[in-house]
Order: structure tokens, then C-alpha cells, then sequence
């Protein structure tokens, strides 16, 4: 009875129990709920944060497009992007004036070989009647590039027009000293020939005098030669010449001279299978005015040597001697078209080889210390030698 009486009371007991459990539990997703709406909040408000970052990125990003846009349109050199397949995949308004609209989609390297003709300058290239620099650099890691192409034609005139001037400059500054020079061997020609018209004369006389007025005409036209190298100027050409073959060359040269003089003459290329681009003859000239007066600076006993070596992708070819140096006053006149210490020198040996390295992008240095004897050094940039090994 008293059971019966229990179970009710039990099953009330077990349903509070139940409410008080279901009201803890909606307490809780109450609580839940707020704190997740909370956070809901503070991401929506960061969200916009970001929303607003992201836009002010990107009306930046399309500002500083729409500038570069405008200032590609507006330059004046072209500017050609090119894909990992080297097609032209844009062109700017400058590159599509100089090559035409059909230059979009093009291959790069096909039209270079139809279109464009290498030039003496490294870098530069004559298209139809225009003179073009073109400077490639990479785009993307997908191999893409870039290339700046600058009309570089009235430049070049102005360059070539400027060193034509300066050598004329030069001519006129020394025309009375040419003319020194003229007349000396013209006078000493005139004066042995002379001889040569006395009835009396004897054979062997007659002989010595048309010897040495030969001798002193062949000096008048090599001094002719020389100016008229010096006016002219040099224009380098395309041959790839091996280094050891161009020491060669100026050495077989120049080998009866020294050994008619008894002075020692050795060559060392140290440049294995190196080559220079450019002019043979005016280099191998160059490095026999050099050859001709170390010789001129030794005296019998004495020695040449023409060595040729190279640092990173740099040609240097040196002429040394063990003459008696060059006074200290006298080295930066050196290089000057006739100025010589010899009395029958012409002054221009060593102008026309300076010229014909400069020629060719490179230059040449003098290192001399008197009594010790003088080296001067030819030096040829990376761009004018090239590996042949490679």
C-alpha cells in the first residue's frame, strides 16, 4: 500500500529532476547561442574590415594599372612582352609604329632573323633604315620577357657625325705638323734623286742612292697611309677571330724586325680557345703598332713579350717590353695623332691602335715606370669575346 502510495511521489520527483535538467541545458544554449552571435557580430565587423582592406587594395592596384597603362602608351622607346614560347603577346603603341600591328602574335626569334640585321655595337640592330637597341630582360619564372627597344638612329648619327668632327678637329690641329713631316722624307727623297741624274755617278753610288730615296718614299706613303687611316676612322666588322690566331698573325708580321734588330720576341696565349668579334686586319694592325714600338724602345739584347689572357669574360692583350720606359711627363701625350719622341717617327701608330680598340668597345692602358721598361694592354670587353668552347 505504502508502495503504491511512493510511485507517484518517485515519478513527480523524477520530471522536476527532468525540468530542472532540460532548464539547465537551455540555459546553457542560451548562453551558447549569445556568445556564438556574439562572435558572429565580431566576424561580420571584421569581415567588413577586411571587405574594405581588399578594396582600397584594389582600386590602388587598378589606379597604379591604369598609370602604367598610360605611361607604357606614352613612352617613346617600345616595349614588346614576350611568352614562355617567345611569341609576342603585347606590344605598346611606341613598338607597334615601328614594326606594325601584325608584330602581336609573332615569333620573336623569326622575325629578329628575317627583319633586324646585327650591327658593329653590341645591342644594336638596323631595322630597314632605322638603328634599334634592344635590352631583354626576364618577365616571369615561366619564361617570359621583356624587351626595351629604343630608336636609337639620330643618336647614332649624332655619335658617328661628333667623332667624324673631332677627327677632322684633330687633322686641322695637326696639319702643320703633317706638313713637318711630309717635308722632311720629300726633301731627303728629292735630294738623292737628284744624285742619281750626275753623269759621273758610279754604279754602286748610283745603286745606294735609289735605295735610300725608295726607302724615304715608301716612308712618305706609309705616313700617307696612316693619315688617312686616322681620318677615316675605323668601322669594326663581324669575323670571329680565335685570339691565337690573331697573335699570330700580328707576330709573323713583325718577327723579321726583331730578329734584325737581335731583340727576343715571345708570344704566350693563355686564352685557349677564346675568339674576338670584330675586324681581323684592324686588330692584328692595332697590335703591330703596339709590336713596332716596344721594338722601337729596346735596344739590341733586349726583349718583346705579347701575352694574352683573360679575367672573367674580359680580353686582355698586353705588349710588354724592357725598353727604357716612358718619362712621366711624357705618358699622357702618348695616345696624341704625331706626337713622337723618335725623329722619324709618324705619331700615329699608337692613336690608330687606341682608336681601333675603342672601336670595338674596348680600350687600351699604358703601365710604365722609367729604366724598367713599358706595357701597354689592350682590353676587350665581354660583349666583343666570346668562348668558342662553350
Amino acid at each position: 500500500m505504502n508502495e503504491a502510495v511512493d510511485a507517484p511521489g518517485r515519478e513527480t520527483q523524477e520530471l522536476q529532476r527532468a525540468f530542472d535538467l532540460f532548464n539547465q541545458v537551455s540555459r546553457a544554449l542560451t548562453l551558447a547561442y549569445q556568445e556564438l552571435q556574439g562572435r558572429v557580430e565580431s566576424l561580420t565587423a571584421e569581415l567588413a574590415v577586411a571587405n574594405g582592406e581588399l578594396r582600397r587594395q584594389y582600386e590602388a592596384k587598378e589606379a597604379l594599372s591604369e598609370r602604367l597603362s598610360l605611361l607604357l602608351n606614352a613612352l617613346p622607346a617600345g616595349v614588346v612582352v614576350l611568352d614562355s614560347s617567345a611569341c609576342v603577346s603585347e606590344a605598346n603603341p611606341a613598338a607597334l609604329q615601328l614594326f606594325g600591328p601584325a608584330v602581336v602574335g609573332a615569333v620573336w626569334p623569326l622575325l629578329v632573323q628575317t627583319r633586324l640585321v646585327a650591327t658593329d655595337a653590341p645591342g644594336e640592330w638596323q631595322f630597314a633604315d632605322r638603328r634599334l637597341s634592344i635590352v631583354e630582360s626576364p618577365l616571369d619564372s615561366a619564361g617570359g620577357r621583356i624587351l626595351l627597344i629604343h630608336d636609337v638612329t639620330a643618336a647614332h648619327g649624332l655619335k658617328v657625325e661628333l667623332e667624324r668632327k673631332q677627327r677632322l678637329a684633330a687633322m686641322g690641329e695637326m696639319a702643320a705638323a703633317l706638313a713637318h713631316q711630309l717635308r722632311t722624307p720629300l726633301a731627303t727623297a728629292l735630294l738623292y734623286s737628284a744624285n742619281l741624274g750626275r753623269a759621273d755617278l758610279a754604279e754602286a753610288a748610283r745603286a745606294r742612292f735609289a735605295e735610300k730615296t725608295m726607302a724615304q718614299l715608301q716612308r712618305l706613303e706609309r705616313l700617307i697611309q696612316e693619315v688617312l687611316l686616322f681620318a677615316r676612322g675605323e668601322s669594326i666588322g663581324r669575323d670571329v677571330i680565335p685570339v691565337g690566331q690573331l697573335l699570330g698573325d700580328a707576330a709573323q708580321t713583325v718577327q723579321p724586325l726583331f730578329l734584325e734588330k737581335n731583340v727576343a720576341f715571345r708570344v704566350d696565349c693563355r686564352v685557349g680557345e677564346m675568339a674576338v668579334t670584330g675586324s681581323r686586319k684592324a686588330l692584328a694592325g692595332a697590335l703591330v703598332n703596339l709590336l713596332e714600338n716596344a721594338l722601337q724602345a729596346c735596344v739590341a739584347g733586349g726583349q718583346v713579350m705579347l701575352e694574352a689572357t683573360h679575367v672573367d669574360a674580359q680580353l686582355c692583350i698586353s705588349v710588354r717590353d724592357t725598353g727604357a720606359g716612358i718619362a712621366p711627363e711624357v705618358r699622357p701625350r702618348v695616345f696624341e695623332p704625331f706626337f713622337t719622341t723618335r725623329g722619324h717617327g709618324t705619331g700615329l701608330g699608337l692613336a690608330i691602335a687606341l682608336g681601333v680598340a675603342r672601336a670595338h668597345g674596348g680600350t687600351i692602358k699604358v703601365n710604365s715606370i722609367a729604366g724598367e721598361g713599358s706595357e701597354f694592354i689592350v682590353l676587350l670587353p665581354g660583349d666583343a669575346a666570346a668562348d668558342r668552347a662553350d
